[in-house]
């Protein structure tokens, strides 16, 4: 991951949580909707490209995030994981359904896999979203707002750093050789 990359990913998270630790959640998420928008500009003009997913990511940041200033209400924020995460795993399912891997779309020019290597980690996000999705339902329903922010800035990057990690071996079993 470029340094562009990591900051424009990580940057606003990690503001958001310190934000919070420092004014309360309301300012946080202030600043996370105009980090994340301001990221993804800023990714545009180095990369000259605005990739798929930080730029749904801000677009759901900013509905969730600005229903959640607007009517002062943290309930919007919080299931902003959850909500997101379940859209991702059904679009998913619904492409194997329609026959078009979406996961093939975003990624098939960075990584070489075969058809059946495709659908299994497809099926693997999947299922990784949805728990992503129940983690999180979990946790903005017992946890407090402060141990939530931590739970999101922490928690659920470490399942998706893990789940990156485990789809590792998925994608080397079934990488086309040079021979197909």
């Amino acid at each position: 991951m470029t340094r562009t990359r990591a900051l424009t990913e990580f940057g606003p998270l990690g503001a958001f949580f310190v934000t919070n630790l420092i004014f309360g959640i309301m300012p946080a998420t202030a600043v996370l909707v105009g980090l994340t928008v301001v990221a993804v500009i800023y990714a545009w003009r180095v990369e000259r490209r605005v990739p798929i997913m930080p730029l749904i990511g801000a677009i759901m940041v900013s509905a969730f995030g600005g229903l959640t200033l607007i009517l002062d209400d943290t309930f919007f924020l919080k299931i902003k994981p959850s909500v997101v995460s379940l859209l991702f795993a059904a679009a998913l399912g619904f492409g194997l359904l329609t026959g078009k891997n979406l996961l093939k779309v975003a990624f098939g020019e960075f990584i070489e896999l075969d058809a059946r290597g495709w659908r299994n980690l497809t099926i693997y996000w999947m299922c990784v979203f949805c728990v992503v999705a129940a983690a999180n339902e979990i946790a903005w329903r017992s946890l407090s707002t402060d141990a939530w922010v931590t739970f999101k800035t922490f928690g659920l990057t470490g399942i998706s750093v893990i789940a990156a990690i485990g789809a590792a071996p998925l994608m080397k079993a079934a990488q086309r050789t040079s021979e197909d």
